[in-house]
């Protein structure tokens, strides 16, 4: 794995776990007392983060790449709390920092290590090309 791949892994993984922390406590310990139970807080906020754990922790980067549209759910959360919420305000900052590294950290790993791993999207002419090549081959053949 390349330095710079490495670097984005633990970047992500930081994050993800500071993330993964920060969330119960913001809403167990700092605001105890809203109108939602723990249940419907275990269900909405702590369980969707946790998903993608097992691939991050492995280092695959289609999870990576996938993490982000989890990420955006935290990071409209924090946006929204910021704006709403006066007495959360700074938890939400916090919340809005974590989500922004990890989507930088999960964005440049799943990229960089993707094409290390030769996972890249192929580009369109090139694939055009192919099935043009095939289709002639076969109609060549008849």
């Amino acid at each position: 794995m390349n330095l710079s791949t490495d670097f984005y892994r633990k970047l992500t993984l930081t994050s993800y776990l500071l993330l993964v922390i920060w969330l119960p406590i913001w809403h167990f310990l700092l605001t105890p007392d809203k109108a939602t139970s723990h249940t419907f807080t275990v269900i909405f906020w702590i369980i969707p983060i946790l998903l993608p754990s097992i691939g991050l922790i492995k280092g695959k980067p289609y999870t990576h790449a996938w993490t982000n549209f989890i990420v955006m759910y935290y990071l409209l959360h924090g946006f929204t709390a910021v704006y709403a919420i006066d007495g959360e305000r700074l938890y939400a900052l916090i919340e809005i920092i974590l989500c922004f590294v990890l989507f930088t950290g999960c964005s440049f790993y799943a990229r960089k290590r993707g094409r290390e791993l030769g996972l890249g999207i192929r580009k369109l002419k090139e694939e055009l090309a192919e099935e043009k090549e095939f289709f002639e081959n076969s109609q060549n053949s008849k």
